[in-house]
């Protein structure tokens, strides 16, 4: 199978047995969303969206948490991992939002970047969910399973990983193709112990098990 074969015969199964596949995060507006994308690094979505209904509340827009301290923002995410710098990137971010954008969370890359606790994952997911761009994010759950079907072929970064998957993916399916990988490695093509007798790719996957 070459790899164009692979990425074809991937998008296939994925449109038959996926075909709505979007972020598991909760919110209302592109400020909410980049604030749970932020919480969500190296936390789950279930615990982001167990604090973030409160946080919303208390913070509804940029200038709200803008003027709020650094104990309080802390008050409502220290279940969250790392709730101590979290809490100091979303004051910084929302700092910025009201002092450089007038508010409003930018849409591109360069200025994403600016912004406190976005890396160039998130500001990939917000460029793809919350304006429908084609982008395609590379979490710890796409790098992986990129690279166990064999999408990717020795992609040491996150960026080598991103740079393969925007070449072989078709264009308009990027973002879609970002909740596809996301959602296949959260619950069938885990870290540990992967389902792969309960896997529709095992077939053309380069690291499942034969026989």
């Amino acid at each position: 199978m070459t790899i164009k074969e692979r990425y074809r015969a991937v998008t296939e199964w994925f449109k038959a047995n996926m075909p709505v596949a979007e972020t598991e995060l909760r919110y209302g507006d592109a400020f909410q969303l980049l604030v749970a994308v932020i919480l969500s690094a190296q936390c789950t979505d279930k615990r982001v969206n167990m604090v973030t209904p409160a946080l919303f509340e208390a913070y509804p827009a940029p200038a709200d948490m803008a003027a709020a301290s650094v104990d309080d923002i802390f008050g409502y995410i220290k279940s969250v991992s790392y709730p101590n710098s979290k809490a100091a990137n979303l004051k910084s971010m929302a700092m910025r939002l009201v002092e450089a954008y007038g508010s409003q969370v930018p849409d591109n890359m360069d200025d994403l970047l600016t912004l406190a606790g976005v890396g160039r994952k998130t500001a990939n997911v917000m460029m793809s969910v919350a304006f429908g761009k084609q982008a395609m994010a590379v979490d710890t759950h796409v790098h992986r399973v990129s690279a166990r079907i064999g999408l990717t072929r020795n992609a040491k970064t996150p960026l080598e990983t991103e740079r393969q998957l925007v070449a072989g993916f078709d264009g308009d399916i990027l973002g879609t193709a970002h909740h596809w990988l996301i959602l296949h490695g959260r619950y069938v093509c885990t870290a540990r112990n992967p389902k792969c007798g309960d896997c529709g790719l095992a077939g053309m996957c380069k690291s499942a098990p034969k026989g």
